[in-house]
């Protein structure tokens, strides 16, 4: 009976492993846990180069480019936000796009209102436009990061209106996010 109770031990404990880890082979599947994000502007934790801050402080406001790779099986469409969480800035919107084709793997520098993947719409930013407005910190706050995220969705068109907040927009993908990378470039005067 004790020899019986070891192997029926063994055998849940196999079970029970495998079962662990085909649930993290699940989840790492479906999460795209694997997602990233790079710009060829700047690496992690760099400085945003001066031609794409806002031309009010010397910069071009050309807007930045970006590629990203392994999204999850079943992405539909992307979503994409520059934000800028600094205490002083409050959260203060660079560029906010939807409905970017499943196909799609990169904005390309300057594609802000020129040459945007088809389909993809640009909402406003902080600055009241559509599309990309570049870094303009005030003087003397320090280095502020630039918060750039790709989701992958699984949906293929959010539909919002171009005049969505942030807080809308965070709301609207709530429930279609299968993945998401971020990449951060800094910034000051």
């Amino acid at each position: 009976m004790a020899i019986f109770r070891f192997m029926s031990l063994i055998c849940i404990s196999a079970g029970a492993l495998a079962f662990l880890q085909l649930s993290t082979f699940i989840q790492e599947s479906f999460s795209g846990g694997n997602m990233e994000i790079k710009s060829s502007a700047f690496v992690e934790g760099g400085k945003v180069p001066g031609r794409y801050v806002m031309k009010a402080i010397g910069g071009m406001n050309v807007s930045l480019p970006f590629k990203w790779e392994n999204a999850p099986a079943g992405t539909k469409s992307f979503a994409f936000s520059i934000v800028d969480p600094h205490p002083v800035a409050k959260n203060w919107v660079h560029w906010l796009a939807i409905d970017i084709p499943a196909l799609a793997k990169e904005l390309k520098e300057g594609a802000s209102g020129r040459a945007m993947p088809p389909g993809a719409k640009e909402l406003e930013n902080s600055y009241g436009d559509a599309g990309y407005g570049g870094p303009q910190p005030p003087k003397g706050t320090g280095d502020h990061p630039y918060v750039c995220t790709v989701y992958a969705l699984n949906v293929e068109k959010l539909g919002l209106p171009a005049e969505t907040s942030l807080a809308a927009f965070k709301k609207a993908l709530e429930g279609k996010v299968l993945s998401q990378a971020s990449i951060t470039g800094k910034y000051g005067r």
